[in-house]
């Protein structure tokens, strides 16, 4: 885990639209050139129609033109680090490999450390679906 991350990921984590549940998510993933990608959480009325932190950096990773990630750092305002959705962890898996590593923590100090295979065993891959 780099400081860098964490104080991205802690200070876009402000910037989440969370009026109906109040629980706001920050995340900050590092491309392969190095340079961090943000995102945080995005509620709308309409649930399930929000944006999760990992999903919209992830987004911002894509629109800069990487498609490689080497490391992720999720922060929410819990009492227990919070391990991304399943949809994320699909998402994450997508454009990362096995051994990076996530770390999950809480606006309270407290970090969990997990790579990607572990969070997602047996992830669906482009294997599944080649000819």
């Amino acid at each position: 885990m780099t400081q860098d991350l964490r104080d991205a990921a802690t200070a876009v984590r402000k910037n989440a639209h969370t009026p109906y549940s109040n629980f706001k998510v920050g995340a900050a993933i590092r491309g392969a050139s190095g340079a961090l990608y943000l995102g945080c959480n995005v509620e709308n009325v309409a649930y399930p129609e929000g944006t999760c932190a990992e999903a919209g950096a992830i987004a911002a990773m894509v629109a800069a033109g990487e498609t490689k990630l080497t490391e992720a750092y999720v922060i929410a305002g819990s009492p227990m680090p919070v391990t991304p959705c399943g949809g994320c962890r699909q998402k994450l898996a997508e454009f990362g490999a096995g051994e990076v590593v996530v770390t999950m923590a809480t606006t309270g100090g407290a970090e969990q450390q997990m790579t990607l295979a572990e969070l997602l065993p047996g992830a669906f891959g482009a294997a599944h679906i080649a000819g």
